[in-house]
């Protein structure tokens, strides 16, 4: 078996989380067990990822429709103990070695919003098995988690245009 690397992408730019779908695509594919952890998404377009379950796993422990960054200061503290629980959930996953690659999408952000310490993230990260491989996404920049990655790729976006293309929601 090969040992579990720890990697992250980073930064301003859009893709992070759509690189980390594609790095657990490539392990679904491969016949290996994904699990994905979602902080800071809210409930929103859950009916398309869920299409790619039993393969890969989702999981969401905020129970509001709206994204995080939409809800009000009281929302979000309200969210706090939801994110707790995912953040134990995440730890329990990589305890008992659950699958073979844990994405924790939007867990760098957790920090930044004071929904968790970068002490936090570094106990989750401590209950990686040996072989266990893991994805972290968000905007935020921890330095001891950095310290501990094996790979760290900073997504920074460098042409943009004026006004952001709207995406539509797909009525599923």
């Amino acid at each position: 078996m090969e040992k579990g690397m720890i990697q992250i992408y980073y930064g301003e730019g859009q893709g992070k989380t759509s690189a980390a779908l594609g790095n657990a695509i490539k392990f679904a594919s491969a016949g290996k067990t994904v699990c994905i952890v979602q902080f800071m998404k809210g409930q929103l377009s859950t009916n398309y990822l869920t299409r790619l379950e039993p393969e890969i796993k989702i999981f969401r422990f905020e129970r509001t429709p709206e994204c995080f960054d939409a809800l009000s200061e009281q929302e979000k503290q309200d969210q706090k103990i939801n994110i707790t629980n995912g953040l134990n959930f995440a730890k329990k996953v990589l305890t008992t070695g659950e699958c073979d690659l844990l994405v924790l999408d939007e867990v760098l952000g957790l920090v930044e919003e004071g929904m968790a310490t970068e002490e936090e993230i570094l106990n989750v990260l401590g209950a990686k098995s040996l072989y266990t491989h893991v994805t972290l996404t968000g905007r935020g920049s921890l330095p001891r988690v950095f310290e501990l990655a094996d790979m760290v790729y900073n997504i920074v976006p460098e042409k943009v245009p004026p006004v952001m293309p709207v995406i539509p929601q797909a009525d599923v």
